[in-house]
């Protein structure tokens, strides 16, 4: 009859055995336990001891294959017994991978918190995990693709403001690099709280690319949006009016920016406190008789900055059509603009994507965090007098987690 249980004083011998003539202790009497657990488990299978005569038996061993295991006290040098009959592989290593799955999340949360995979390579192989590639660091992750997809393909509902913008990443494609689009899009839910709506990766900022990006996040259930706020790309500005039909609002700090690059240095300064005194105003036709009266007073000095400033400024006063509490936010892409940031720390690192996928990856997953972070906020971002009941911070917590 095959023994059930490995004698104690046996064990620790051998392990006492073990650690003291090895470089490394800890991942010899790891390697030891894995042979101990893998030979009762053949033993339970086999149904006798080795060269035992048993009634019980249902096939003999038949040697050993050396396996390679990456766990986090580095890699060990596996002996897996094998049968003649019917196959064996050790329960605690999971069918048809090397890895320890904790290790997997190690990695993953390291390229997502913007490691580079050479960097992960490197220390790994530190850590005495050998033959790790950058290659395979990058497959590991591969896991990660599942939970973007589910947060790209989610329901939405009733935004009121949304916020989009892109910023561009350098991406392999046909063995050629493209400097391509990360088009995003976040809003403010009846409870006030910001979402990450969508992103996506397209070639270029035209017209049909927002105008696909657009339908995608109606096809998914967005409804009801009020204001859109962005930059004046004019692809953009057409999608938002030929998709969302909604409010456009041009984004007050890129409006600064636009008018300023045709006045000189030396009087910048001037022009801009200038401006500053029109969206001091309460109300539309204030600012927009303050806005007659700058360009009075500067149309001589600032011809072309003058000529920018009159044919924008009724787009950019959108904003004065909404609640007080509402426009500081509301004036501009500045809210994005900070979550761009910190997508261009984590991606700086990368250089180049080796395709689509691994962007869609590293992106999404930085907005799935930040996602994350705003619906358990402490703090609304912004209040509706309509809005319906605060939900529980338990189930933004359960929702967040889901998503």
């Amino acid at each position: 009859m095959a023994k059930d249980r490995i004698d104690r004083a046996e064990l620790a011998d051998k392990l006492v055995e073990s650690a003291t003539s090895a470089e490394d202790p800890l991942r010899a009497m790891a390697e030891m336990i894995a042979d101990f657990m893998m030979e009762a488990e053949v033993t339970a299978k086999v149904g006798a001891e080795p060269h035992e005569r048993s009634a019980e038996r249902t096939t003999h061993r038949n040697g050993f294959r050396d396996r390679r295991w990456d766990t986090r006290l580095g890699t060990l040098s596996l002996k897996v017994p094998k049968l003649r009959e019917g196959g064996y592989v050790p329960s605690f290593i999971e069918h048809r991978k090397r890895s320890e799955q904790a290790l997997v999340s190690v990695i993953q949360e390291a390229v997502v918190r913007g490691v580079s995979t050479r960097k992960i390579e490197a220390v790994l192989g530190e850590l005495g995990i050998a033959g790790v590639s950058a290659g395979q660091v990058s497959q590991l992750c591969a896991g990660l693709d599942e939970k973007v997809r589910q947060f790209r393909e989610r329901p939405l509902g009733e935004i009121r403001y949304v916020w989009v913008d892109a910023l561009y990443e350098k991406v392999r494609e046909d063995e050629r690099v493209e400097s391509m689009a990360v088009v995003i899009a976040t809003g403010v839910n009846l409870q006030g709280r910001r979402e990450v709506l969508g992103l996506d990766v397209i070639p270029t900022e035209s017209e049909e690319g927002w105008t696909q990006f657009f339908k995608g996040l109606k096809e998914r259930g967005l409804q009801a949006v009020r204001l859109v706020v962005s930059d004046a790309h004019g692809g953009l500005k057409a999608a938002v009016r030929k998709v969302l039909k909604a409010e456009w609002q041009r984004c007050k700090v890129h409006f600064y920016r636009n008018v300023l690059v045709h006045v000189a240095k030396r009087s910048q300064a001037e022009v801009s406190e200038a401006m500053k005194a029109v969206f001091v105003q309460r109300d539309e036709k204030s600012a927009k008789a303050k806005a007659a009266e700058v360009v009075r007073q500067l149309q001589s000095r600032f011809a072309k900055a003058m000529e920018v400033f009159e044919a924008g400024i009724d787009d950019v006063l959108s904003y004065l059509h909404y609640p007080p509490s509402h426009r500081t936010r509301l004036s501009s892409n500045n809210p994005i603009e900070r979550l761009n940031q910190e997508i261009r720390r984590r991606t700086r690192v990368v250089g180049i994507f080796p395709h689509r996928g691994a962007c869609l990856r590293l992106i999404g997953m930085v907005l799935v965090e930040i996602h994350e972070d705003w619906l358990t906020d402490d703090k609304a971002y912004l209040t509706f007098d309509d809005a319906p009941a605060e939900e529980s911070a338990a189930k933004l917590v359960s929702l967040a987690a889901g998503q």
